[in-house]
């Protein structure tokens, strides 16, 4: 398109409408098209029809398809003033004063987009497929939400931790947008949803029984013990049965008891905890079950009646339902002004405008200037698709005052039409400071902001804008290859007070201009057949990691032969990162591939590969659609597991509404929480969040509302407390009985005065706590000081008597810990495909908010300092044969003890591999605990990926793991000598090695996707190396095999440099009085 046609310049804009009317006029006469455009005929019912009296209720308009919904209202109220009806409605009001709807299968819908060309709406495609002739459209005043509405919003706001009604810092209606297009699926999913299903939320799996809890079911049968009030039934039972079979072989079993409980409807509960057996799925099926026979636990369940689904009625908003179709645009052929009558174009496509890409930096402006001496300022402007840099250019550098004009053009190195859905306007404010003695200047980036330069509804961004930047944390020392997801994000800073302002101006049209959804092409250039001598390295290419550049050679080749790619799903990250993105025609046939390609859906799910294609890199709208495709034939379960790197993601989606944000609505209590902290943590990604977790809270029934409201109201009681407490102990360490009476006191009051009398558990929501057991908390002696608080048990059928310890914790991020918890079941589902059950305890942790969150407290646990101190002080370091008699003094029979070595030594194998393969440091007698049934785990992950902590630059990791003379003397060997057991525990290690060799590419993805996070040990792809080298990537099975059980032999040979650390963190935390930390 020529820039003179359809340009308003900011020169001479009345010139230039001018000429284009005049060749419009001319178009229209010799266009052979003129009289081929789409005409629908619509009858309008009047917001006046209730008015009575004369007017007519309806009007009937010949609308061109080509209008926008704008358009079409004008059109309505102009026909209606033409007609003098209504004359103090429609001369008092503006058509915006209305919004259009329509029915569809008995459901209200609202024509909610008013840039939306008027052939591309859904209610179009409806009328067609009825073969309608004419459609009706009603037009009704906008109303105001009513007090209960209001009232619910702030309900919502105060669960969410954010206004997410607040629209002071946006430049356009996506947020508002968002909302209203969320309510299409979840009204779609309320609708189907099973309402006694919904209210038990049953925890089951569809993946086949792992043999070795396989091996602990008697032919295939399992006792089971049902409570009834004060009496209780043992049952054998099917592990086939479902729940209502195992129902029936009770009541058969109990005849009797059967006519005393009525004819009411029973259902199985697992006692103390809000998780029922329910539907039709066996009882193998089930996660409690499964957990019972790996834990070597009698299963315990409980008979009730269901509870009341009416508890659980989700409130209605006033809403209507938007169209399927809003933010649609049309085709290319539809929009082009090609062939076309000039006189009804409205809204002009993308692909027609043939000329380079510009903005013109006005100036900057900021409150106060940084205490910087003299330097000069410059403006560095990028257009971005994902990681991509399509082009770039920058400003002349110039004096910084609190004021700085440039206006001046930047004109980039991409046509308009070039320009990708989801590309971004990135502006940085670079610093330069002149260095006199060297000649030389440095810059400095210290101000950033992004704008997507196609909306959210296609079309092209126009006009001025004033965007406030974010500012670049202090001392930022990251690497070149390090990424944050903050520099990604398209909000503006909300602090408009305090924060540097740029001004800048893209070109103006007379019209929207849209970029179209789709256009008609010619056929695809035959693919070529790949030669023999290439195909080893192509193969060879998709064959590397993730963390693996593609070279321009490589980019090229996979291009080149991309139908070839299409064939092997394993090359699509690849593919999809060799396309030039910022070259139309190349996406439309990447578009057109994946469309036609059917090997990715028939191919078997790797979670790995489909995670990759949401990270960073890839942008573009198809491609992430397709991965979430992928990941929806996850269980629940399964993403559950993912859930810590899928929120993340949602960072790298370039818009807030996306197909990944539709998917994640179907998990619930986790999915709250990991929003609520993000919302808590990260200004930059707040709306974003907001949305998505009002969008799930709205389809949340009252109960679980409720619930969500205990939690938020114990989380900030609790930091309230915390503050109070740290304010008052400032020293690092000591912790008086003062201090800890003023906690007792604190929480009393807080018992007192209104702190819920239950609450579901953040990190394990199947358990509900009760009051606090004040005489049993404490201050911790560590330097956050974190909360030791102990809960009663608030489920009468529970069986234990222990009661549920949380450790609160204000000022620590607990994300790290998520992680590396996660990774260890990631790893337990990895080993379990191997049938290795390696015992690992990745206790329950769960970030809450802004550096606060839980940490749950293992019962009979200690820490293998405490065990060594109890007994002869700090020199228990040296005595190996203190935790071998600690383990049999627990242990009340020569069975129960062999079962305990046994976990022991499997636990003690899973957490050398893991801790070795995910480079866990800082590890000492203090953060490694075993439980009285003899399972070793590690507890606070500080530092890890080889970031070990250094005394004098000196590391103070001598060995690849933890394998201390202690531990190898419970395995009944010391030195040199072996034994049955570590000969066990060696096989075990390589097994369990070799095992997460096969996943290396799922691992480095996790931790990939974790990197915009600003995670201190986890910054830069170099860190995430760490893993390659420790999984030997490259190297045979056999070299791996080896490479492993020489790290075993290190251990073996500097475990007395282990235990001299050990001695001295010893001696240091008798010196300081830090309390261990135990139940």
């Amino acid at each position: 398109m020529d820039r003179q046609q359809i340009q308003i310049s900011d020169e001479e804009p009345e010139v230039l409408c001018e000429q284009i009317r005049r060749r419009r006029r001319k178009k229209a006469i010799t266009s052979s098209s003129s009289t081929s455009m789409d005409q629908i005929t619509v009858e309008f019912v009047l917001p006046t029809a209730t008015w009575g009296g004369n007017s007519p209720d309806t009007l009937q308009l010949e609308v061109a398809g080509n209008w926008t919904v704008e358009q079409v209202k004008a059109q309505v109220w102009l026909k209606a003033v033409t007609l003098n009806l209504c004359p103090d409605f429609y001369q008092r009001f503006s058509p915006d004063h209305c919004i259009l709807l329509y029915q569809k299968k008995g459901n209200v819908c609202e024509i909610y987009d008013k840039h939306q060309v008027f052939q591309t709406l859904d209610c179009i495609h409806y009328w067609r497929a009825l073969k309608k002739d004419m459609g009706r459209i009603q037009l009704v005043p906008r109303s105001q939400p009513s007090d209960e509405s209001l009232q619910y919003q702030r309900y919502l706001n105060y669960l969410i931790g954010y206004d997410v009604t607040d629209v002071s810092n946006v430049h356009d209606d996506e947020l508002e947008f968002t909302r209203r297009k969320l309510l299409t699926p979840r009204r779609i999913e309320l609708s189907d949803r099973d309402p006694k299903l919904y209210s038990m939320d049953p925890w089951v799996t569809r993946k086949p029984l792992p043999e070795h809890l396989l091996s602990k079911v008697s032919n295939g049968h399992i006792l089971v013990v049902i409570h009834i009030s004060t009496a209780s039934q043992t049952i054998k039972v099917s592990i086939d049965d479902t729940p209502a079979q195992v129902l029936t072989s009770f009541f058969t079993k109990t005849a009797n008891k059967r006519a005393l409980l009525g004819k009411a409807d029973y259902v199985l509960r697992v006692c103390g905890r809000e998780e029922y057996l329910y539907g039709d799925k066996a009882l193998q099926n089930f996660n409690w079950i499964r957990q019972c026979l790996k834990n070597d636990l009698e299963i315990h369940l409980v008979l009730e009646t269901p509870p009341d689904p009416d508890l659980d009625l989700v409130q209605k908003e006033d809403w209507a339902q938007v169209d399927d179709c809003t933010g649609v645009a049309g085709t290319h052929e539809q929009l082009t002004i090609d062939e076309n009558d000039h006189e009804r174009v409205f809204t002009i496509s993308m692909w027609d405008c043939n000329r380079k890409f510009r903005v013109k930096v006005l100036g900057i402006d900021i409150p106060s200037l940084p205490k910087i001496p003299e330097f000069i300022v410059f403006i560095e402007a990028s257009i971005f698709h994902g990681q991509q840099l399509l082009a770039q250019e920058r400003t002349t550098s110039k004096t910084f005052s609190e004021e700085v004009l440039w206006n001046c053009w930047l004109e980039f190195n991409i046509k308009i039409k070039d320009l990708p859905k989801g590309a971004r306007l990135n502006l940085q404010a670079y610093f330069c400071l002149f260095i006199h003695l060297l000649g030389k200047t440095k810059s400095r980036l210290l101000y950033y902001v992004n704008l997507l330069l196609i909306d959210h509804r296609s079309l092209l961004r126009q006009g001025e804008f004033i965007l406030h930047m974010w500012k670049m944390p202090e001392k930022s020392e990251e690497s070149s290859s390090s990424i944050n997801a903050d520099k990604l994000t398209s909000a503006t800073n909300p602090d408009k007070a305090s924060s540097m302002a740029i001004a800048i101006l893209l070109d103006k049209y007379c019209y929207p201009v849209v970029l179209p959804k789709s256009r008609d092409v010619g056929r695809d250039v035959r693919a070529s057949e790949m030669p023999n001598h290439l195909k080893k390295q192509f193969e060879a290419i998709v064959a590397t990691d993730p963390l693996h550049p593609l070279s321009p050679e490589d980019k090229e080749l996979l291009w080149h032969f991309r139908h070839e790619c299409m064939r092997n799903p394993r090359a699509y990250p690849k593919l999809l990162g060799s396309v030039k993105w910022g070259k139309q025609e190349d996406v439309l046939a990447t578009h057109r591939l994946l469309e036609r390609s059917s090997a990715w859906d028939s191919s078997g799910l790797d979670v790995g590969l489909a995670m990759q294609l949401l990270d960073c890199h890839y942008s573009d709208t198809q491609v992430r659609s397709m991965a979430v495709r992928k990941l929806e034939t996850l269980e629940d379960d399964d993403v559950l597991r993912y859930l810590l790197q899928l929120v993340q993601a949602v960072k790298f989606e370039p818009y807030h509404d996306s197909a990944l944000v539709r998917f994640l609505k179907r998990i619930g209590h986790f999915l709250f929480w990991f929003l609520r902290s993000e919302i808590a943590q990260s200004m930059h990604y707040q709306q974003r969040y907001a949305v998505l977790l009002e969008a799930y809270l709205r389809g949340c029934g009252e109960a679980m509302l409720q619930d969500y409201r205990k939690q938020v109201d114990v989380t900030e009681a609790l930091q309230q407390v915390t503050r109070e407490i740290k304010a008052m102990s400032a020293d690092k360490y000591d912790v008086t009985a003062q201090v800890v009476f003023q906690l007792r006191q604190k929480l009393e009051t807080l018992q007192l005065s209104g702190l819920p009398e239950s609450f579901r558990v953040p990190y394990d929501p199947g358990v509900r706590a009760g009051v606090l057991l004040i005489e049993q908390c404490k201050v911790m002696a560590s330097k956050k000081k974190p909360l030791w608080l102990q809960f009663k048990r608030a489920d009468p059928t529970t069986l234990s008597k222990d009661p549920i310890g949380i450790i609160f914790k204000d000022g620590d991020d607990l994300r790290q810990d998520m992680l590396i918890l996660q990774i260890l079941l990631i790893m337990e589902s990895i080993w379990e495909t191997e049938s290795l059950d390696l015992c690992l305890l990745p206790y329950g942790c769960i970030s809450t908010g802004n550096r606060i969150g839980m940490i749950e407290i293992v019962k009979d646990a200690t820490t293998i300092a405490n065990i060594q101190q109890s007994v002869v002080g700090s020199t228990g370091a040296f005595k190996d044969e203190i935790l071998y008699q600690w383990l049999r003094d627990k242990c009340v029979s020569e069975d129960k003890f062999q079962q305990a070595v046994e976990r022991f030594l499997y636990s003690c194998g899973g957490y050398c591999v893991a801790t070795y393969v995910l480079g866990i440091g800082d590890r000492h007698n203090d953060n490694i605990m075993i439980t009285e049934s003899g399972n070793l785990f590690h507890i606070d992950f500080g530092h890890i990926l080889g970031n070990y902590k250094s005394f004098m630059g000196i590391s103070k990791e001598w060995v690849p793991f933890v394998l201390t003379p202690d531990f190898l003397y419970v395995m009944g060997t010391s030195g040199k000598k072996s034994s049955p057991h570590f000969q066990k525990f060696q096989d075990v290690c390589v097994k369990a090695y070799l095992a997460l060799r096969h996943h290396t590419n799922l691992l480095i993805i996790l931790f990939s996707m974790m990197l915009m996070t600003g995670m201190p040990q986890l910054t830069s792809k170099e860190d995430i190396e760490y893993i390659r080298e420790a999984l030997t990537v490259g190297r045979s099975e056999d070299d791996a095999q080896r490479h492993l059980l020489d790290q075993i032999e290190i251990c073996r040979e500097k475990g007395w440099m282990v235990q001299i650390n050990w001695f001295v963190h010893l001696v240091l935390g008798i010196k300081q009085g830090v309390e261990k930390r135990s139940t």
